[in-house]
């Protein structure tokens, strides 16, 4: 039974060759072509200077919560028990706040990275169709379910310059 497999599957494949040997494959990497368009890099800087403030924010309340738990660490067992408590309840409050603060701004970010997805997967999809038309390719494989490709048969950089001029 299991030659009769090997047979019946070889076969197959003598008798489908040809008709892939006509056909034009290429590989595109969808993610890659998104995010090095000009209108996403363009989206990354105003994402960190709308974004910036909140995380200088979060880094300052980062550092001030580590010196405060290095003191407790280094000197602790030699400080009076209400410098000690007072310092360990500043550094509940400053990792409290840090929480906070880290899953607003994960949040927000995730907001605007939906937004400008929304926004840009128009294009994207325009400019890979209008780049598959003109080159005539039969079967287009998503770069991460390719092992290996030759850079003749990758055409994420057409579909890259095909969507900075559609803006």
């Amino acid at each position: 039974m299991r030659k009769l497999t090997q047979l019946i599957l070889l076969a197959a494949v003598c008798v489908a060759s040809p008709a892939f040997a006509d056909m034009k494959i290429a590989v595109l990497n969808y993610q890659m072509a998104l995010l090095e368009s000009d209108a996403a890099k363009r989206y990354a800087v105003d994402a960190e200077k709308k974004f910036g403030p909140q995380l200088s924010k979060l880094k300052t309340l980062e550092s001030d919560a580590k010196s405060i738990q290095d003191r407790l660490v280094k000197g602790g067992d030699k400080m009076a028990q209400a410098e000690r408590e007072r310092l360990e309840l500043e550094f509940k409050q400053k990792a409290r706040d840090f929480q906070f603060q880290s899953k607003e701004l994960n949040e927000a970010k995730a907001v605007a990275d939906r937004d400008m997805l929304k926004k840009l997967k128009p294009n994207l999809d325009k400019a890979v169709e209008e780049v598959i038309k003109s080159g005539g390719f039969d079967l287009v494989l998503e770069r991460g379910a390719v092992v290996d490709v030759k850079p003749q048969f990758d055409i994420t950089r057409q579909v890259i310059e095909r969507m900075n001029k559609l803006r």
